[in-house]
């Protein structure tokens, strides 16, 4: 979209020495009209919901990734999906591996583990020229200015767009899920009775959620003329919504030996729960560590966000990167990175090996893991150095790891709790710092969940870090925990009735200048009035609560009364404070343009409200022209363009 809009008049200053975000945008500004703070949590403003037969739930994970569903009429029922052909040694999981294979010409093959399979079983010279790609999610996070033309890598090192990756997998699941809703039914269902959601972690950031919803569109499981049929649901919020219901039977206490703990078993711990009760949901998966603070709200058990959500890239594949390092330190960084492009298949295996001895690290083993090294790894090293595996292994100054005559590398469990340790320290870390929060005293329940959470070493970790001031309660399908909570958050979105906004919101106006209180840089002089430019007008700041459904208001009036378009910039940041858009750190995220041409405004000065609608996942605002009744809509863009 062109700045430079020919509506919007240039307007030409003499002062002007330091760049103004508005001033390049040449656009002819807003003023506040006084008195214009006012809030309103209106009831009327919240949709009534459309009907759906059935919410079905996709868990899109790093590592692995799955789907549950319930029908509308029976919502205690939750089903999870299918078992997949395919598994691994050691992994029970109703889950499959978050991998996708990519034919040579760039269509979609297969999702999986028959992706994983079938890429395996390729011949080495044909399996360079497909496209293979796993743990890509976690791209979404890393990438700074994440945009719709953002690049993954596949294993061969070629270059995939991330939107059509994101829709080739999100399609496979809605066929997957419909045909498995088809054979329940008896007959053809029809995806406009689905509400679909998808989870995503807390911690991502405004770019990364409008990404998998724009993955969705793309993929055809929702249209863009019907935005509400898909939720975009948090991973802690949707553990949060299961763990209230949990039953004692469904969970293990961690600091005791029975689950009972003085409830009947078939209590909720629920009934453990009071009004005002707080617990923290620790959501720990493949990439990411997602932490949030909730107050159960009775009677109805509302939840109510007390502190926002935050957490980091910790998840479970750090300890995938440890191994990697652990070997690029025996075989050398160069022998490893030729090693993955010539021969990723094998590395694909060995990563799979690794993965099952992973699961069997425990605090007190004594015994050492073995890892299976495939054949073509061992051959390979010896083409490209010239002597053995073994000799590589003597040579290191690595003791902990010995080579075993079975062809396999052995570990001492000293060496592989130390693969661990530098992901459990940072969850630790980041545990210890949310505890110091005053917003996050008295915490009655800490539920560890995600697929980490099976891990016995990060459960003791976490114990030993809590020293008994919460109870840690994990659910017994620890990795379905997220599925089956973002099914009862579909089925009644309006569980969550308060959340804490990741940042603050505002637009840029003109404010009038105030000499020794505005910068004089941002002084602006037009039709002889002195205007402040560039000022950040705050709708809500970060970490500020936000009913659901709930509309700020504000009004402004043209700073030029014949003006024909108005436009009004959105900007966002991650301060709580901001004075000026063109402030380090502050991003414009929208833009509503009001065209006004042909009318007349009967007051002395136009008004024209802006209103946004925050505390759900997306943000929406409207411009309204107060004397005509025109709106205009925006949602709120956070891709960068």
């Amino acid at each position: 979209m062109s700045e430079k809009d020919t509506a919007t008049e240039k307007i030409t200053t003499d002062a002007m020495a330091n760049p103004s975000p508005a001033k390049s945008m040449g656009d002819p500004g807003i003023t506040p009209l006084s008195p214009s703070h006012n809030q309103q949590s209106d009831t009327d403003q919240v949709q009534t919901e459309p009907s759906f037969m059935v919410v079905v739930a996709i868990d899109f994970g790093t590592t692995s990734s799955g789907y549950a569903y319930a029908f509308t009429k029976e919502p205690e029922c939750i089903h999870t999906m299918r078992r997949w052909e395919g598994g691994d040694p050691g992994v029970s999981n109703q889950k499959t591996p978050t991998t996708i294979l990519l034919t040579p010409d760039r269509k979609f093959h297969s999702f999986g583990y028959a992706a994983r399979d079938f890429y395996h079983d390729l011949d080495p010279s044909e399996s360079k020229q497909w496209l293979y790609l796993e743990k890509f999610k976690m791209k979404l996070h890393t990438t700074p200015n994440l945009s719709i033309d953002t690049d993954l890598h596949a294993a061969n090192g070629k270059r995939v767009k991330a939107l059509d990756i994101f829709a080739y997998a999100l399609a496979f699941f809605k066929e997957q899920a419909l045909k498995e809703l088809s054979d329940q039914t008896g007959g053809e269902f029809d995806n406009n009775d689905v509400r679909w959601v998808i989870t995503v972690p807390a911690i991502w950031k405004m770019p990364a959620k409008q990404f998998m919803r724009e993955a969705a569109y793309k993929s055809g499981l929702v249209s863009r003329d019907s935005p509400e049929q898909l939720i975009i649901a948090l991973e802690p919020e949707a553990a949060s919504i299961y763990c209230r219901k949990l039953r004692l039977h469904q969970m293990m206490d961690l600091g005791m030996q029975t689950t009972q703990n003085g409830f009947s078993p078939n209590d909720n711990v629920g009934s453990g729960m009071t009004q005002g009760d707080r617990y923290v949901v620790v959501d720990c998966g493949g990439g990411t560590v997602d932490l949030t603070v909730h107050q159960i709200r009775l009677p109805e058990g509302h939840l109510k966000e007390l502190y926002k959500a935050s957490g980091g890239p910790y998840g479970s594949i750090g300890i995938d990167y440890e191994f990697e390092k652990l070997l690029c330190k025996i075989f050398g960084q160069d022998f490893i990175d030729q090693f993955k492009i010539k021969r990723p298949a094998a590395w694909v295996d060995l990563m799979i090996a690794f993965e099952s001895r992973k699961r069997a690290a425990t605090p007190d083993r004594t015994n050492p893991l073995n890892i299976n090294l495939p054949f073509s790894f061992i051959d390979y090293y010896k083409k490209f150095r010239g002597h053995s595996v073994e000799h590589a292994l003597r040579k290191s100054n690595v003791d902990f790891v010995k080579w075993s005559s079975q062809g396999m590398l052995r570990m001492s469990p000293d060496a592989m709790n130390s693969l661990f340790k530098p992901t459990i320290d940072h969850i630790i870390q980041h545990l210890t710092e949310l505890f110091e929060k005053p917003e996050v005293s008295d915490i009655k329940f800490l539920f560890l969940v995600g697929g980490f959470a099976e891990s016995a070493l990060l459960q003791q970790a976490v114990q030993n870090m809590l020293q008994g001031r919460s109870r840690i309660i994990i659910p017994h399908d620890v990795g379905l925990t997220i599925l089956k909570g973002a099914v009862l958050f579909g089925l009644d979105p309006s569980v969550i009735k308060v959340r804490r906004s990741p940042l603050t919101y505002g637009v840029g106006v003109l404010n009038r200048f105030v000499e020794g209180k505005h910068p004089p840089e941002k002084l602006l002089v037009k039709d002889g009035t002195r205007w402040c430019t560039d000022v950040f007008d705050t709708f809500i700041a970060a970490d500020q609560s936000v009913a659901l459904g709930e509309m700020v208001k504000r009004s402004y009036t043209p700073a030029k009364p014949s003006q024909q378009v108005i436009v009004i910039h959105v900007y966002c940041s991650e301060k709580e404070s901001v004075g000026f858009i063109s402030e380090h750190g502050v991003k414009k995220c929208g833009t509503l343009r009001l065209d006004v041409s042909g009318t007349e405004s009967t007051a002395p000065r136009r008004e024209i409200q802006t209103l946004m609608q925050f505390g759900d996942t997306e943000i929406r605002a409207m411009a309204v022209d107060v004397s005509t009744g025109r709106t205009v809509k925006a949602s709120i863009d956070f891709l960068s363009h």
